[in-house]
C-alpha cells in the first residue's frame, strides 16, 4: 500500500438554494425575502471543500446527476483542488437543499433532497476502497445511506486510516458504528438524539461525550455553536471556545467547516487540541460569510486567526 496522506470524504453534493428573510413563513403564507443565492453544498462536499481549502490533499467519493447542478459540483472541485471520485448518473438528478437564513442573526433551517448521492451503496464505496486506504483521514456523515457510511468506516478502520464520523443529519444508525469511530463529531441536536438528554451546556456535553465513549467511540468532539467545542479522549478533557474574525452573518455550513478544518489538521499531524482549535478557526471565519462551500477559508486565513487568538501558543 502507498503511504497514507490527506483526507478522503464520503458524502453527497447538493446545490444550496438559500433564502434570507426575517422568519420562516407559516403554512399557506408567503413572505418577501431579503436575499437569495444558489451555490455548492451538501455536508460531505462542504467538508471536502473545507479540508482542501485548509491545505489537505482531499478526495471526495459521491454520485452526481448529469445536469446543471452536477456541473456546478465539478466546477467547485476544480477550483479548490478536490479530487472527485464519483459516478455520474443519467437517470437521477443531483440533489438540492432549501436553506432559510434569518437575516437578523444568521440562524438557519434546512431541507435536503439527496438526489443521486442518496443512491450511494456499500458496493459503490467498495469500488473506491483504494482511495480510502491511501488517505490518512476518512470522513463520512449520514446524508447518504447508512450502509455506505458503514462500509467506508470499515474499510478505513481495517487499513489503519483515522476515522471521523459526523452523525448528521440526526438520523438513526447502528450502534456498532460507534466502535468504528476514532472521532465522532455531533452537534448539540445530534448528540441529544444519540444520548437521550439535552446537550446545551458544557457540562451536558461532557456527560454526552462520556456516554459516547462508553458506547464505543474513540474521541468525542461535540460542537456547541457559539459556545465552542467540547472534546474528550483518554488524554484530553477540554472545552475549546469558539472564535470569530468578524460579525456572524450565516451559520449554515459552520459544522462542515469545523469538520473539514479539523480533518485537515489531523492529516497534517496535529495533536487533538490543536486540530480542534484549527477546526474552530475554520468555522469562525466561515460564519462571517454567506453560503456554505463558498464561505470556507484558506489555510493562511485560518492560521492568521489562530495567531491573533493564541499567539505563538497555537
Amino acid at each position: 500500500m502507498s503511504e497514507q496522506a490527506g483526507v478522503s470524504v464520503l458524502g453527497i453534493f447538493v446545490a444550496d438554494t438559500a433564502y434570507q428573510a426575517s422568519r420562516m413563513p407559516g403554512i399557506g403564507e408567503t413572505l418577501t425575502g431579503s436575499g437569495f443565492s444558489v451555490g455548492p453544498g451538501g455536508k460531505g462536499s462542504n467538508q471536502a471543500v473545507a479540508a482542501a481549502r485548509a491545505g489537505a490533499r482531499t478526495s471526495f467519493i459521491t454520485k452526481l446527476g448529469d445536469d446543471t447542478f452536477g456541473k456546478m459540483a465539478l466546477d467547485t472541485y476544480r477550483q479548490v483542488g478536490v479530487v472527485p471520485e464519483l459516478e455520474v448518473m443519467s437517470d437521477c438528478p443531483t440533489g438540492a437543499a432549501f436553506i432559510f437564513v434569518n437575516d437578523s442573526n444568521g440562524e438557519n433551517a434546512i431541507i435536503v433532497y439527496p438526489g443521486s448521492g442518496g443512491t450511494l451503496s456499500a458496493q459503490n464505496v467498495e469500488a473506491r476502497r483504494s482511495v480510502i486506504e491511501s488517505s490518512k483521514v476518512f470522513v463520512t456523515q449520514l446524508e447518504q445511506p447508512v450502509e455506505a457510511a458503514m462500509q467506508g468506516l470499515k474499510i478505513a478502520r481495517d487499513a489503519g486510516v483515522i476515522t471521523i464520523f459526523n452523525p448528521a443529519p440526526a438520523e438513526s444508525f447502528p450502534e456498532e458504528m460507534l466502535s468504528l469511530c476514532d472521532f465522532i463529531i455531533p452537534n448539540e441536536t445530534e448528540a441529544r438524539d444519540i444520548v437521550g438528554f439535552p446537550v446545551t451546556t458544557v457540562e451536558q456535553a461532557r456527560a454526552a461525550a462520556t456516554q459516547l465513549r462508553e458506547r464505543g467511540a474513540g474521541v468525542a468532539v461535540i460542537t456547541l455553536g457559539e459556545k465552542g467545542v467540547y472534546v474528550l479522549s483518554d488524554e484530553v478533557d477540554a472545552h475549546v471556545p469558539a472564535m470569530s474574525s468578524d460579525t456572524v452573518i450565516d451559520t449554515s455550513g459552520a459544522g462542515d467547516a469545523f469538520v473539514g478544518g479539523f480533518s485537515a489538521a489531523l492529516a497534517a499531524g496535529e495533536e487533538i487540541v490543536s486540530a480542534v482549535r484549527f477546526g474552530c478557526a475554520t468555522a469562525g471565519i466561515s460564519v462571517t460569510r454567506r453560503g456554505t462551500a463558498p464561505s470556507m477559508p484558506d489555510k493562511q486565513e485560518i492560521e492568521k486567526l489562530l495567531a491573533d487568538t493564541f499567539g505563538s501558543e497555537s
